[in-house]
């Protein structure tokens, strides 16, 4: 593989895109970052108001189906799956899908107008006036299916809400983090239904690094739960986990300040920042669904080479979690390709931080997308009789 590279001084909002073929690749990387940082991981920027003021006159609807789910690890399953379509009936569909900790309220609506877990991108790389959102509560994410869930099972529980809402076939599928291997395991299994791939920040296996990481993370929590304290482990997985989602320069810029010693104790400057995230995500996930679906994860496994479906790769460069040699990887082993390159101080998060950048490449994909719906004679969404 060669480079060319472009690099800017850090927090110049650039980013840059080159089309692959297998056995040839050119790769242009910019530097992207934006301006605040919330108080965790995946917090919304947008206030409550001005998702309000956004969402007047999208038409949204949420429901729940029952399946019987064959889970590949797990035999025959009766399944809930909870999901949210924002927008109108006949707009060219895309599937969303964030990470575990995301769900099925991806961006405001007149219905539902609290701002989602993907709101800063609402009107920019996602818009309901233009495309209709389909997302769902990924399985086991209440915390009832205690069962080991594959990235596929997901994929399956999608396609079961799309024959639900009788949609056959879709512009787009955008996912990130986990939501990206879902996406990968999407276009293996059902090529006919979907025109393009957005996979942001995931790759098609989990790294042994990540994997070791994460497998800590559960063992913090079974330990938690051997001392009947179970809200406390699972606080310290995240916290473990929330190092992985950003990066050293990050903490250094924000988290520069002396150790100081408390009530004969030593603080560090980062203590009260990851004890915030992780209380805050200990109060709202059950520890079994924060146990199955880390072990997801970790079961994912795709052969780029099934993966039929022009894809468009988003990779960061300081990911952790996803190194970019993985992305790399991916990127030469998917027969149909582009790929987009960034450079961002938030790494794995970067998708819920780098609006303008995640928002031009969501643009043009999807665009790419809904184009393609079109030409193949579809309209504007192709809808099961």
């Amino acid at each position: 593989m060669t480079f060319a590279a472009t690099h800017s001084p850090p927090f110049a909002s650039t980013a840059s895109v080159a089309t692959f073929t297998p056995g040839h690749a050119a790769i242009r990387a910019g530097y992207s970052a934006d301006g605040a940082i919330p108080p965790c991981s995946a917090d919304v920027l947008s206030t409550a108001s001005a998702a309000s003021a956004q969402a007047a006159a999208v038409p949204a609807v949420r429901g729940e189906i029952g399946i019987d789910l064959p889970l590949r690890h797990a035999g025959p399953r009766h399944v809930r799956i909870r999901y949210e379509a924002v927008g109108a009936a006949g707009l060219p569909v895309l599937i969303v899908a964030g990470g575990i900790s995301a769900d099925r309220h991806v961006v405001s609506s007149e219905c539902f107008p609290d701002a989602g877990w993907w709101q800063v991108q609402r009107g920019l790389g996602l818009d309901p006036a233009r495309q209709r959102i389909v997302a769902i509560d990924w399985l086991g994410a209440d915390g009832t299916l205690d069962a080991p869930i594959d990235s596929a099972d997901q994929a399956e529980a999608i396609a079961a809400v799309l024959d639900a809402l009788g949609i056959g076939r879709v512009a787009a599928f955008v996912g990130a983090s986990y939501g990206a291997m879902v996406g990968l395991q999407f276009a293996v299994l059902y090529p006919q239904r979907l025109q393009r791939l957005v996979a942001i920040s995931g790759a098609h296996r989990s790294h042994p690094y990540a994997s070791a990481w994460r497998a800590l993370q559960r063992r913090i929590v079974a330990l938690g739960q051997l001392q009947c304290d179970e809200a406390d482990g699972l606080s310290l997985a995240r916290q473990l986990a929330m190092l992985s989602y950003r990066t050293p320069g990050e903490f250094a810029a924000r988290f520069d300040a002396a150790p100081a010693l408390q009530h004969g104790r030593l603080r560090v400057a980062a203590e009260d920042y990851l004890e915030h995230c992780g209380a805050r995500y200990a109060s709202r996930v059950p520890a079994t669904a924060f146990l199955r679906l880390s072990e997801s994860i970790d079961l994912h496994a795709v052969d780029p080479r099934d993966v039929q479906v022009p894809t468009t790769v988003v990779g960061i460069i300081e990911d952790r979690l996803v190194p970019i040699e993985d992305i790399h990887a991916l990127i030469e082993r998917l027969p149909q390709v582009e790929a987009r390159l960034l450079r961002s101080q938030y790494g794995h998060d970067a998708f819920l931080k780098e609006t303008l950048a995640i928002a031009n490449a969501l643009e043009s994909a999807v665009q790419a997308g809904c184009e393609a719906l079109e030409t193949a004679g579809c309209g504007a969404a192709e809808v099961l009789a």
